[in-house]
Formats: C-alpha cells, sequence, structure tokens
C-alpha cells in the first residue's frame, strides 16, 4: 500500500511543480527582472545540483579539486562543452591515478 501512496505523492508534486508555473503566469511576462530571473533558474538549479556532487565523486578531494580548477580554467578560456568536460575528467583521473600509485 506505500508504494502507491509514494507514487501518489510523487505524481502530485510533479504534476504541480509543472502546473502552477501555467496559472501563476497568464499573459506574458513583461517585467525584465522576473524574465531574468526566470532565464537564470536552470542554471543555478544545475550548478546547484552538480558541484556538490563534484567533490564527492572522488575518494579524495585533490583530484575533485584539479579538475573543477582545469574545468573553470578552460571554461574561462571560452572553450567548448565537450573539452572541458573531458580535460576536466581528464585532469581528475590523473592526479587520482598518481595518487594510487604514490600511496
Amino acid at each position: 500500500m506505500s508504494f502507491w501512496r509514494y507514487l501518489l505523492t510523487m505524481a502530485l508534486v510533479t504534476y504541480l511543480i509543472r502546473a502552477v508555473p501555467f496559472v501563476a503566469f497568464r499573459r506574458k511576462v513583461t517585467n525584465r527582472y522576473v524574465k531574468s530571473f526566470l532565464y537564470y533558474i536552470p542554471y543555478t538549479v544545475l550548478a546547484a545540483m552538480t558541484f556538490p556532487a563534484i567533490f564527492y565523486v572522488t575518494a579524495s578531494p585533490v583530484p575533485a579539486v584539479l579538475g573543477t580548477l582545469v574545468a573553470l580554467f578552460l571554461a574561462y578560456r571560452g572553450r567548448g562543452l565537450v573539452t572541458v568536460s573531458l580535460s576536466a575528467c581528464g585532469a581528475a583521473l590523473a592526479a587520482n591515478l598518481i595518487l594510487y600509485f604514490y600511496k
């Protein structure tokens, strides 16, 4: 019985999250501050979910910090998403291997 209760709760919460904006914003949003806020919400949520996970994915924080620094540097230099992510993963992997074989 609890499975159906959990499923119903999840469906209700998911529906409310998707339905509330349609009810709240009946007309087109013209306020530039609200539009700016709504524009940056997906990026903010993605960063809030991803950034903490970066530091808990490795056994040691050193590879995670190194990978983050490489990603930030390459992103600042204007590199593409694939280049940034592969370079960050490669740097974290290399640091992890160095730490593994150094011990």
